[in-house]
């Protein structure tokens, strides 16, 4: 809408008009000056008038299509009415001035220098065409990808950005979208946040994921006997979480699967460790409903286990489902924006754990018990601080412990790693949908660890502690400490 006075005010009156009410409004002119963001409850008749009323008057944006920008000087003839004569030219065509600086006392007193933003191609080749029968004319910058225009079209030009990480994709699909940043950029103000951290933050949550594929993707890769016929690889990836593979003769199974936009990048890896397509992966073990732990599962055609509200949380599209955050725009909106920049992909054969057997381990309920070669697992019940549905693996005999994300070598992460982690910590202020849950969790497994660690000593073996992200780790003191070698992977393609 036009910043001007009133413009507000007019908008309220046509909704108004048609008994709807505003549940959300949200306008920084910091941000952009022309968009308004309003979410309303009405029927569906109403919601449509108001749409026609408002795009009658020129309010209402239904598409973000790429604006071109042009920088130019533009050198005007020294007489009463020039500057008036060169507006006429933009006006003609319907191009939005973003900046325009003259002054006749200045270093360059005959020129003028504009910056325009215009939708079509064809209307730049218009007015350059037309001013250059007029003016002597000088091109600054012409840009037809929307990387250049400035921030009085601050959503155009970040719809742009979007569309580079997503590809092209509906206009009503990316209004949402852009709809739904808006509302936790609105949130995390209300917080004390910076708007432009938050949209900074989003796109750099994609773009970190874009520039760590194909020929930059690498990981760090630790290669573990834990019995005579099992080996354990533990595969840190470039962002987001571990993923684990458990090679027997039998089988191989893996324990999460990292995003989804990793998953070519992943096949060769396995391959140039040994774990190629001669002995697929038979079953796919999720910890928890984060797509940076399931997002791949869908590309295997192996069955995959989980816990029953990890498949809920999946299917409500909302990690913080059945949780006492389950209502958080932030939550939902992060579920979301990181489902779709990461390409989840939905698993089918999807088997649910059939529930608690009676028995516990510490705090946690006995779920089932898995056989993985000779390498025997409990599926422990999490108590839902992380996320709800959050399973952990635990054998006793042979000292494993996969802790999920509620124990984490953080000192062992890479700094690329450590700072890709704390975007998400920024946009939904704790990754935890119930903290004090999630500090209880914590205790318990590393206490679990430190029992179990001092009857392996005897015989001269350690408990390992395999966290969600991180190296595979052993518990020394109140410290973790990343356990064997660790090699450096990087994509052949390199």
């Amino acid at each position: 809408m036009p910043d001007a006075p009133g413009s507000l005010h007019r908008a309220a009156e046509i909704i108004k008009k048609y008994e709807t009410n505003i549940n959300r409004i949200q306008y920084d002119r910091r941000i952009d000056p022309a968009t308004v963001f309003y979410e309303v409850t009405a029927t569906e008749e109403a919601f449509r008038k108001i749409s026609d009323d408002l795009s009658a008057i020129g309010y209402l944006q239904t598409s973000l299509k790429p604006l071109n920008f042009l920088k130019c000087c533009i050198y005007l003839p020294h007489r009463p009415g020039a500057l008036y004569e060169f507006l006429s030219c933009t006006t003609s065509v319907g191009a939005n001035i973003a900046f325009i600086d003259f002054d006749d006392k200045g270093r360059h007193p005959d020129r003028l220098t504009v910056s325009l933003n215009l939708e079509e191609t064809a209307v730049i080749d218009h007015l350059l065409d037309l001013l250059k029968s007029r003016y002597r004319l000088e091109i600054l910058e012409y840009d037809t990808t929307g990387k250049h225009l400035d921030d009085t079209v601050f959503y155009v030009r970040y719809a742009q950005e979007i569309r580079e990480l997503i590809g092209d994709s509906e206009e009503d699909f990316l209004l949402s979208f852009l709809a739904d940043t808006n509302h936790i950029v609105q949130e995390l103000m209300d917080r004390g946040n910076d708007p432009r951290k938050v949209f900074d933050s989003v796109l750099l949550t994609g773009q970190t994921m874009w520039a760590t594929t194909h020929e930059k993707f690498y990981a760090d890769v630790q290669k573990l006997e834990i019995t005579g016929q099992t080996t354990l690889f533990c595969f840190q990836m470039p962002c987001g979480g571990n993923i684990f593979l458990i090679d027997t003769p039998e089988e191989r199974v893996m324990i999460d699967t990292g995003y989804g936009i990793y998953h070519h990048d992943v096949l060769t890896m396995l391959s140039r460790y040994g774990l190629g397509d001669e002995k697929p992966v038979s079953r796919i073990i999720i910890t928890h409903a984060d797509a940076d732990h399931c997002g791949a599962a869908g590309y295997f055609t192996a069955p995959v286990f989980m816990h029953e509200e990890t498949l809920e949380i999946i299917k409500k599209n909302n990690r913080a489902y059945g949780s006492r955050s389950e209502h958080s725009v932030l939550e939902e909106f992060y579920t979301k924006m990181i489902n779709l920049f990461s390409k989840f992909n939905t698993p089918t054969g999807i088997q649910c754990f059939s529930g608690p057997t009676g028995a516990m381990r510490g705090i946690f309920p006995v779920m089932d018990t898995l056989m993985i070669g000779d390498l025997e697992l409990e599926v422990l019940e999490g108590l839902g601080g992380h996320t709800r549905g959050q399973i952990y693996l635990y054998s006793q005999k042979a000292g494993l412990l996969f802790a999920a994300d509620s124990v984490i070598n953080f000192a062992s992460l890479s700094r690329e790693r450590a700072d890709y982690s704390s975007l998400a910590a920024f946009l939904v202020t704790s990754v935890n949908v119930d903290s004090a849950l999630a500090k209880k969790e914590r205790k318990a497994l590393l206490d679990l660890c430190s029992e179990t660690d001092a009857a392996l000593r005897i015989t001269g073996r350690r408990c390992l502690i395999c966290g969600g992200h991180g190296a595979v780790s052993v518990h020394e003191g109140t410290s973790l400490v990343a356990h064997g070698v660790i090699e450096h992977y990087q994509s052949p393609e390199a």
